[in-house]
């Protein structure tokens, strides 16, 4: 309670962009755990070890077949506890698992290990130990502190990647993952002990800075005590509301579909390029240029999703998306890559942004924990099945290209499909309309 009246009474900067700090600093962490520099490990690992490039899709699709299974309980526990155990949890067991790979003889070991850093998924876009609390802490500012988030991915990608591969011709593949691990997971656990808290009116506060009433009775629980002089209202659905909606529905195709496209060609471009010929220095080089591509694009469309509607801006990342499929295809040259890795980048930026940011928008921050832990299994289930299928393709036929073109057919549907989606409407017996935020005055 001390804690809280202390919160309430001093004039300092808002906590809930210690938390945009924080979860920032997580995402370019997490870029050294097996996220975006996997696609590195893939090469010198599968010639050392004789292992297809399907063993690394299952890999990946374990990952996220692990996530999708505890997605329901962590979303749940998020809306709860909040996100600082549960981070420090997922650090502990990604760093360790990282590590042992650095320990392994058989394609079996390196899908167990992906499995087990799936359990409380931290990497990642729809990553819900991450993104969720950002949302919690922000209404009308939600965009805008989305966009501050991504950052970290860009920053991240820019040091670790190239590092990855320096590392990987340095010391080998296997030094590189314990260094990797250790680095990575050393730094998560004491920012998320130190500083990740549950939601503004833990600490006695409001979504966005908004000053709570300077007269707060002291014997009631701070955050049922709060009345507002002027704060933003969200009307948030429960989940049972939200399962009901057919807008629910229509965003979960339309993830998964995309989920599905992006496995197909996340994991295995940088292989590919590098199948061709193509300097992998310099690929990790571009790959390094997608992540901050990524970061930057959800930075910007983030600062414009007050001004244009969410879905559109969706849409057209999609969109991109497809042309970097494209260019992902007939790339054989080092600047046609370099364009491919940039603009996927950008589209997977707008993605990330839409993973976290629509959800909100349309059902509200309240329960969003367990929405999107009800969403996540879906996506991420189909999302698993693209990595290994086209590296099944690519063993069989020796290419890529089959699956990646028929990727670049989905996300256009999915573009399309996205926006056509406008907010749902109110469910039966609940009288505040749904859409943007609306000022109260006390």
């Amino acid at each position: 309670m001390e804690e809280a009246r202390r919160a309430q009474t001093r004039d300092t900067l808002f906590y809930g962009w210690i938390i945009v700090a924080v979860m920032a600093l997580v995402g370019a962490l997490s870029m050294a755990l097996g996220s975006l520099n996997f696609g590195l490990f893939v090469k010198p690992m599968g010639d050392d070890l004789g292992i297809g490039r399907s063993v690394f899709g299952w890999a990946q699709s374990a990952r996220q077949f692990a996530s999708a299974a505890t997605a329901p309980t962590v979303g749940n526990l998020i809306d709860r506890f909040g996100a600082r155990l549960l981070l420090t949890i997922s650090a502990l067991i990604t760093g360790a698992a990282i590590v042992a790979l650095s320990l392994i003889h058989e394609g079996w070991q390196l899908v167990a290990l992906f499995a087990i850093m799936g359990i409380v998924g931290m990497a990642g876009p729809g990553a819900l130990v991450t993104t969720v609390p950002v949302t919690k802490w922000f209404v009308r500012n939600r965009g805008k502190a989305l966009s501050f988030m991504s950052l970290g991915i860009p920053i991240g990608g820019l040091i670790f990647v190239p590092l990855t591969q320096i590392l990987i011709d340095a010391v080998g593949w296997r030094n590189a993952w314990a260094i990797l691990g250790v680095v990575g997971a050393g730094l998560i656990i004491p920012l998320s002990l130190i500083f990740v808290r549950r939601q503004p009116e833990d600490l006695g506060l409001l979504p966005d800075g908004d000053r709570p009433n300077s007269h707060v009775p002291t014997t009631t629980s701070t955050a049922s005590a709060i009345e507002p002089h002027t704060h933003f209202e969200e009307r948030s659905w429960t989940r049972q509301e939200a399962i009901r909606s057919g807008t629910f529905w229509r965003l979960v195709v339309i993830f998964s579909v995309v989920m599905l496209a992006i496995g197909s060609v996340g994991v295995h471009r940088i292989p590919s390029f590098m199948d061709r010929g193509l300097d992998p220095r310099l690929v990790s080089y571009a790959t390094a240029l997608d992540a901050a591509a990524a970061g930057l694009s959800t930075f910007a469309m983030g600062l414009l999703v007050r001004r244009i509607p969410a879905r559109y801006i969706g849409a057209g990342g999609f969109l991109m998306m497809t042309c970097a499929c494209i260019l992902t295809v007939v790339a054989n040259s080092i600047p046609v890559m370099f364009v491919a890795m940039i603009t996927y980048g950008i589209g997977i930026g707008v993605q990330m942004l839409m993973q976290n940011y629509l959800w909100a928008e349309y059902f509200g921050r309240q329960h969003l924990g367990s929405i999107r832990g009800a969403v996540t299994p879906i996506t991420l289930i189909f999302g698993g099945v693209g990595a290994p299928l086209a590296g099944y393709i690519r063993d069989a036929t020796g290419t890529y290209n089959h699956v990646w073109l028929a990727a670049t057919g989905l996300m256009v549907l999915c573009a399309v499909l996205l926006a056509l989606t406008p907010p749902p409407t109110v469910p039966a017996g609940r009288p505040t309309p749904i859409g943007p935020p609306r000022r109260v005055e006390a």
